[in-house]
């Protein structure tokens, strides 16, 4: 995938998480620091219904833009979704459980905070 369409695919989740009023969403850049993916974003939703169904909403519009089918892991008990669109990398966490694992620590790099995902 192209940079260029990397970032579009970056915009789209942000924005959908937005839409969707997901909580402290977060972006942390991982290009060339892992292979897993190239960007991570970590977002909360206030109860686990809102965790699923943000997963949910941000999987078909993924495929709907054809970014194809995602992976969704972590459902039906949606206290974390992990949800693999190849290029990024996205966890969302019913609040307890996002302070419980402080992904956002784990996986800074440097002096470099992560960066607030603003759509």
């Amino acid at each position: 995938m192209t940079d260029a369409k990397k970032d579009e695919l970056l915009d789209l989740v942000l924005t959908q998480l937005d839409d969707d009023q997901a909580q402290e969403v977060v972006s942390i850049d991982l290009a060339g620091k892992s292979s897993i993916a190239d960007h991570m974003v970590i977002a909360s939703g206030r109860s686990t219904r809102q965790v699923a169904s943000i997963a949910q909403k941000l999987a078909e519009k993924l495929k709907h833009e054809g970014y194809g089918p995602v992976k969704l892991e972590g459902l039906p008990q949606a206290d974390w979704v992990l949800l693999d669109a190849g290029d990024i990398v996205v966890h969302l966490f019913r609040p307890e459980v996002r302070s419980f694992y402080n992904l956002e620590r784990m996986w800074a790099f440097g002096d470099a905070p992560p960066v607030a995902g603003t759509a």
